[in-house]
């Protein structure tokens, strides 16, 4: 089964979310829908961004490292930014 991975930008707050799916046109209904709850009070979506991959493992293995990297390079922002606030 092909799997894709996908990133919807929120229309409220224009927030990202990344997600991985075997469906992508029933995953959006279903966050639109506000079945998703993690992305249920942002709702609606577009799609922004997807690829497909060979199996639905897989993708779900690159959303997984995607929102790794994304959560990495916030804390070295905020860290950062911390730092150079501190210095006199």
């Amino acid at each position: 089964m092909t799997g894709f991975v996908y990133i919807l930008q929120s229309l409220k707050n224009k927030r990202y979310y990344i997600g991985s799916t075997s469906n992508i046109s029933r995953r959006l209904e279903e966050h639109n829908a506000g079945e998703s709850k993690y992305t249920n009070l942002t709702k609606p979506f577009d799609l922004v961004y997807f690829q497909k991959y060979d199996s639905l493992t897989k993708a779900r293995q690159i959303e997984y490292k995607l929102k790794k990297l994304k959560s990495k390079i916030i804390i070295k922002k905020i860290i950062g930014e911390k730092y150079i606030k501190m210095d006199p």
